[in-house]
């Protein structure tokens, strides 16, 4: 993989007692990669990830993981709050949904497959703490969305994708409960659900409790032997 590197001056020291475990996944959101690259660098801004995956699949270091990029802002994950602290964060160029969202190219896909595994395998990340933007911020943010290939992720390694349980739990507070216990907050079971689904049952995002979200669910926690 050839790496290029556009230093960004928005990062700050990891503390040294919090281990990097998550990897977090971004789309930029922004009309275009050079201006996703630009804010990404803007020391107004006050925002960076350690990665940037263009569409063609070239991949740009902007932040060194040993420091903290500022990527996730307000954030939870597993009980764990401040992801940026424990965290490496790759945005993948796509304008996003305020600008035409639209799927990501395998170049850019096979490019994330490759330094996501480089990734989790050198700092041992836990399967489960491949998440994207949504699933640590899901009251603000939709990112990397819907058409993101978090199947094709899994099944490369990098990450969880459930198969249905047997079992069927339609219980609110039940349901809320298994959002937890697989690591989101719960604060709004609404978005929470929809960020859920974003990841996981992509093809309805309607952030309601129903049959095939709750087997899922109950299928991705069996995974993990919750």
């Amino acid at each position: 993989m050839k790496l290029r590197v556009s230093p960004s001056p928005n990062f700050d020291a990891r503390t040294d007692d919090v281990p990097i475990d998550m990897l977090v996944l971004h789309y930029t959101g922004m009309e275009t990669a050079e201006a996703a690259r630009a804010r990404l660098c803007d020391p107004e801004a006050a925002v960076s990830a350690h990665y940037l995956i263009d569409e063609d699949g070239a991949v740009t270091r902007l932040v060194e993981e040993a420091h903290r990029a500022w990527h996730a802002g307000l954030s939870y994950w597993r009980g764990h709050t401040g992801i940026n602290a424990r965290s490496i964060g790759i945005e993948l160029v796509n304008p996003g949904h305020e600008f035409g969202y639209r799927p990501f190219p395998e170049a850019q896909m096979a490019a994330l497959t490759d330094l996501a595994l480089d990734i989790v395998g050198r700092h041992a990340i836990p399967a489960r703490n491949v998440v994207g933007h949504s699933d640590v911020a899901p009251r603000r943010k939709m990112d990397p969305g819907e058409l993101f290939d978090w199947q094709g992720l899994a099944a490369a390694g990098v990450g969880l994708w459930p198969a249905e349980s047997d079992d069927c739990l339609m219980d609110p507070d039940i349901i809320r409960d298994m959002l937890a216990d697989y690591g989101y907050e719960t604060e709004n079971r609404f978005n929470t659900l929809q960020a859920f689904q974003r990841h996981f049952r992509p093809a309805r995002v309607n952030g309601r409790i129903d049959f095939e979200t709750a087997r899922l669910l109950k299928g991705l926690l069996e995974m993990c032997g919750d």
